[in-house]
């Protein structure tokens, strides 16, 4: 009880601290100064977006992880890994793992997992979904043996993503099942229970987790892996850019995530800090719904498409957090072609808006969340719409407020993020943003961007199940470039504008910190040199 005393006195000083009140943050305990707004839930099978993510990625562990470079992919609770001829992969489950119940990991953990993320259809349902596992096949198809684990491909796919999604969070996070489960509620395998507490076996603990005020993490002494270098770390809300600028000046926060262009650009001449920015995954973009009849219509669509301005919002906007990316694939990866010339044509949008039906335009709710480049792009979006006469009413709000009228196929217009591309690979993209197994209601794909927008191109969907296993590399090539040739063809639901990339200021004693483009930064590495 005294240790427990101690722990509770020490984090009320590092939190009630006020700005200038010491130098230096401890030397055991990290602090991160980021939005809140998107951490939602603790649940990861519910989670989306960078802060989540990468909350979840210390607190749960998965089969196997990305590395940042995206080239390799490593051993997490599998020691080793094995792919057969039809594209079965079993997995070897490591010795030793505990949960920080002190439950040890068992396959049986990792096989209910997997089973509860697609049975409950929350958002990492949606990546299994689309390779075709469902409830109706999944337990035929995912079994343990031992301390094996041997999932069988539902549709022929490439191995090697479906590889890469036993190192996705929201897909495969292995869930203490004895301790989910001892807290189920009316048959919700401990979904009402998770989404504020954790059951991992991740690097840290959850100590405490405030909603859009804090969120603190221990070090796990019996972690399986590489033990964490720093006893604590502090997740803070600062949804001000300059309020988090501020702190890292004055030493009261280690790491600032999502500053604005003025204030990285102000702090990257500050010696005492560094600036690490690195290109990440899924782009920011501009959504309409299609269940509106104003945006069923694809001449109102490619009016939108002129009024954009793409320059303008990423020279003045996007510099630390995008870079321009008009396609709905990553570049660099195979088929990926070079973006189209979009540019700011009133005349012609307007041209587009009579012909269906629109001389003067018409209202709209354009939702976006309220921090930065999101609240910036959305007014130049608005004011490009506004000079055809579509009159954008920018609804700004936190996370679930602007994501959950989407997810639930409720919205008119948003500015967003997301996108997939966690994995290398163009069908990462195409899976998260074209590929649309289900536009029904009911299907409640909320995980799948299509859905969301209610676009849907049986066509579409064909070509990429073709595409994906492809073994001719110069087929696949041209598969994946008339992909994207005929999506734009479409006039789609979403228009990317921005790749995105990950900017993260920290002070220079920091060591260890290494960004990723699946938002999987693991802080287990991460020390202060002082």
């Amino acid at each position: 009880m005294k240790w427990m005393k101690h722990v509770a006195l020490a984090t009320a000083l590092t939190l009630s601290a006020p700005i200038g009140a010491f130098a230096d943050t401890p030397a055991d305990q990290l602090i991160v100064g980021l939005s809140m707004n998107n951490i939602l839930t603790l649940d990861p099978a519910a989670i989306s977006g960078r802060e989540a993510t990468g909350v979840i990625a210390n607190l749960y562990d998965t089969l196997v992880e990305l590395a940042a470079d995206k080239k390799t992919v490593n051993p997490g609770l599998a020691s080793a890994w094995t792919v057969a001829d039809d594209g079965s992969i079993t997995f070897t489950l490591r010795d030793g793992a505990k949960f920080t119940s002190g439950n040890p990991v068992t396959t049986e953990d990792v096989v209910w997992s997997i089973k509860r993320n697609i049975s409950l259809g929350l958002v990492g349902a949606g990546v299994w979904s689309s390779f075709g596992y469902k409830a109706g096949n999944i337990d035929q198809l995912l079994t343990a043996d031992g301390n094996k684990i041997t999932l069988k491909p539902a549709q022929a796919t490439d191995p090697q993503l479906t590889l890469d999604i036993f190192g996705k969070p929201d897909a495969s996070a292995v869930v203490d099942m004895k301790t989910a489960m001892s807290h189920e509620a009316n048959g919700d395998k401990g979904a009402a229970w998770l989404k504020i507490n954790v059951a991992g076996s991740g690097a840290f603990s959850l100590t405490r987790w405030a909603s859009n005020e804090m969120l603190i993490l221990t070090r796990f002494d019996d972690y399986w892996g590489e033990k964490p270098k720093m006893k604590r770390v502090i997740f803070r809300h600062m949804p001000e850019s300059q309020t988090k600028r501020l702190m890292l000046e004055k030493g009261d926060v280690d790491v600032a995530i999502g500053l604005s262009v003025p204030d990285i650009a102000a702090l990257g001449k500050n010696k005492d800090v560094e600036v690490q920015s690195t290109p990440s995954s899924g782009f920011y973009f501009l959504a309409v719904s299609m269940k509106d009849e104003r945006f069923k219509n694809p001449d109102v669509r490619l009016a939108i498409r002129h009024l954009i301005d793409y320059d303008g919002i990423n020279k003045s906007i996007m510099p630390n957090y995008g870079t321009k990316r008009l396609r709905p694939v990553a570049e660099g990866v195979i088929g990926s072609l070079a973006d189209p010339d979009y540019k700011v044509d009133v005349a012609k949008a307007k041209e587009l808006l009579a012909k269906a039906g629109y001389p003067d335009g018409f209202p709209v709710r354009l939702l976006t969340l309220n921090e930065p480049p999101f609240t910036d792009t959305a007014t130049a979006i608005q004011a490009t719409l506004a000079q055809a006469g579509i009159k954008a009413e920018i609804v700004q709000g936190a996370g679930d407020q602007i994501y959950g009228p989407m997810r639930e196929r409720k919205f008119e217009m948003l500015v967003g993020r997301g996108g997939g591309g966690q994995e290398p690979h163009p069908h990462s993209n195409l899976r998260a943003l074209v590929i649309n197994p289900n536009n029904a209601d009911d299907a409640k794909l909320s995980g799948i961007i299509g859905w969301r927008t209610s676009f849907f191109d049986q066509q579409l969907n064909d070509m990429s199940a073709k595409a994906l296993v492809e073994r001719d590399q110069a087929k696949q090539k041209t598969a994946y470039e008339d992909i994207q040739k005929r999506y734009e063809e479409l006039v789609p639901a979403l228009q990317p504008i921005s790749a995105v990339v990950d900017s993260v200021v920290y002070r220079a004693d920091v060591k260890g910190y290494v960004n990723h483009y699946g938002w999987t930064v693991r802080l287990r590495t991460v020390s202060k040199q002082r």
